[in-house]
């Protein structure tokens, strides 16, 4: 019988980073300069951490983890648990074993924390003075600020004004960990500016706060910019949750039948699910995988897979990738971590091969947040707006498993707890 928590000891924690690039059925289309105007490539090449841009092409498997990252790591609580929910189970009358992977335990709340530390940590062996960076939950923007923290770094975060409002105490502790915070659209940078002439209430989008940072980091020499999703380094630092999870479910004694997370731009979902994929592509596993979505920025289930710039401003490089349009308008919701117009080009490439399914939840999040409603009180946790989406698709796949009498084994990646989100919650469900 499989145990109800599955820990891993310190001394197996991954001593590398998984680097899916090597294992893909084809070649990912390389990012490209638009046909008019100036290089982005070059751009990014200045502003961002020319380690991180030397993963990002990495034709290497298996990328060591620097051995001052992986105290780190312990520092930060890995290796994290992975607990099975017995009691969702019962309480679901499912045959279906559920598990989730707790990165809801790191300082900040949430899996960010893992290329946080990696970016943070080369940026400071680069001489960088700080960094700047996007945010929509907040817990990007929180768990740079922490590592900055730790690394004696300044760093500058723009946040979506719509979640700035509300996730107050959150800012507080961006600002206790060091962090400068601006709401975004902002007055700190000519494209907010620009956006708030225009419409001084507009609630920002990931993609403006992205503009802002990069735009920042040009002009602000000594920053560099920090991306929290999308791109392959950010992916890969990530993979650790991944890798862990191989091993506590070797561990167990039973392997999953089916890998759920959350989809925002892709680095929670990428982290836990690339490990698992890089062996269903190398013919040593059998597995699904299941993205959960808003229909307010259903980018991989129903965006066009095409070139398009990562940021409403275009001050990136063009990426093939599952996408809304740049300068798409998205309802905003309290899961605000998956309202993104773009998905990574690696997530995308692999579900335009027909590895990824996904499915899309209401712009009201109802019947997402009543899922964590009856998680917190079956586990006793309660998850992230954003890993809500999560735990209401395992739990979609567990009624299913009751029709059919099916015993398969779930697993979803817990990105995040909602111990700020309380606000969220209140709202969608009236308490």
């Amino acid at each position: 019988m499989s145990e109800v928590k599955i820990d891993l000891p310190v001394d197996e924690l991954p001593k590398s980073w998984y680097n899916i690039l090597p294992d893909l059925p084809k070649p990912l289309p390389p990012p490209k300069d638009p046909e008019t105007g100036h290089s982005r490539l070059e751009f990014l090449s200045k502003v961002m951490v020319k380690k991180c841009l030397e993963q990002e092409g990495s034709d290497q498997r298996w990328v060591p983890i620097p051995e001052e990252l992986q105290e780190l790591y312990i520092q930060a609580g890995r290796p994290r648990p992975l607990r099975r929910a017995r009691r969702l189970e019962k309480f679901l009358k499912t045959p279906a074993h559920l598990y989730w992977k707790r990165e809801d335990l790191s300082p900040t709340g949430s899996h960010k924390v893992n290329t946080a530390l990696a970016q943070m940590f080369y940026a400071r062996e680069e001489g960088r003075e700080g960094v700047c960076t996007e945010t929509g939950a907040g817990q990007w923007g929180t768990a740079l600020s922490y590592a900055s923290c730790l690394m004696g770094l300044k760093c500058v975060v723009f946040w979506v004004r719509n979640v700035y409002d509300w996730k107050v105490d959150r800012r507080t502790l961006m600002k206790m960990y060091g962090g400068e915070v601006h709401a975004s659209p902002s007055n700190v940078t000519e494209t907010g500016r620009s956006i708030l002439k225009e419409n001084p209430d507009h609630p920002g989008s990931l993609g403006i706060a992205i503009s802002e940072g990069l735009e920042y980091a040009g002009k602000n020499e000594g920053f560099a910019y920090c991306l929290g999703s999308v791109l392959n380094h950010v992916l890969m630092h990530q993979t650790v949750i991944g890798l862990e999870t191989i091993k506590q479910f070797n561990i167990s004694g039973e392997q999953p039948d089916l890998l759920i997370g959350c989809f925002g731009g892709g680095s929670n979902f990428g982290g836990f699910a690339l490990p698992f994929i890089g062996e269903v592509l190398r013919g040593k596993r059998k597995c699904e995988f299941l993205a959960a979505q808003s229909l307010s920025a259903p980018n991989i289930s129903r965006g066009e897979y095409r070139y398009d710039f990562a940021d409403y401003a275009g001050r990136t490089p063009l990426l093939k990738m599952y996408t809304l349009g740049h300068r798409v308008e998205m309802p905003p919701i309290f899961g605000d971590g998956l309202r993104y117009s773009g998905a990574s080009p690696i997530l995308s490439l692999l579900r335009s091969l027909g590895y990824i399914r996904t499915k899309i939840y209401p712009v009201d999040e109802k019947v997402v947040f009543e899922a964590a409603r009856t998680f917190l009180q079956t586990e006793g946790f309660l998850p992230a707006p954003e890993s809500s989406y999560a735990v209401r698709a395992m739990m979609d796949e567990a009624l299913k498993c009751k029709e059919t009498g099916e015993e398969k084994v779930l697993a979803c990646n817990l990105s995040g707890h909602g111990f700020l989100d309380i606000f969220g919650y209140r709202k969608v469900l009236n308490l």
